[in-house]
Parts: C-alpha cells; structure tokens; sequence
C-alpha cells in the first residue's frame, strides 16, 4: 500500500494484460475461448497477444490448452481461478483508489 492506496497487481496492470483479463473474465467461470477469436475480440496481433499470454500464464492467471479438432490443431485460453480471484482484487483495489 502506497501512500493509503492500494497496490495494482502489476501483471494485470499493464494495458494489454488487463485487456486479456478482462476479456476473459466476461466469460463463465470454467468457460474458454480459442486463441484467434480472443486475437480477434481484442485486436491483437498474434505475437503481441502470445507475450501477454505468456505472462498471465507463468503468473497462474490464465491456462493454456493445445488440442485438435480433427486434424487442425486449436489453442485454447481460460481465466483460472486464482487468475479471476487476482482480476476480482485488482477490481476492488481500483474501486477503492478512485472513491
């Protein structure tokens, strides 16, 4: 806590994160949403969205599942719950900073 407010997560914080954060929180708990459409939803490149991804990942935020739908393969993100329990303080901390 800085001067009476409260610390943003710094993974989330930054704008495309917490682009994809928010993206994926909209979704259903448990819910997922395959790469190119959330590349689409958020204008993203693909490289740009892997980095992001990436870092959401290696914080627990989000999981990443490669599979195949016959012989195509598809790539998979989901919000998990520590990643939604993180977007939910992040939230509330923003809330508070600007009452």
């Amino acid at each position: 806590m800085t001067a009476g407010l409260p610390e943003l997560d710094p993974v989330i914080h930054a704008q495309a994160r917490l682009r994809v954060t928010v993206a994926l929180a909209a979704l259903p708990s448990g819910d997922r949403i395959t790469f190119p459409r959330l590349q689409e939803l958020l204008d993203m490149t693909a490289g740009n969205l892997s980095t992001h991804l990436r870092k959401l990942e290696d914080a627990g935020y989000v999981e990443i599942t490669k599979t195949h739908q016959r012989r195509t393969p598809v790539t998979y993100v989901e919000l998990t719950p520590k990643g939604r329990r993180a977007f939910e303080d992040y939230s509330a901390a923003l809330k508070e900073m600007l009452t």
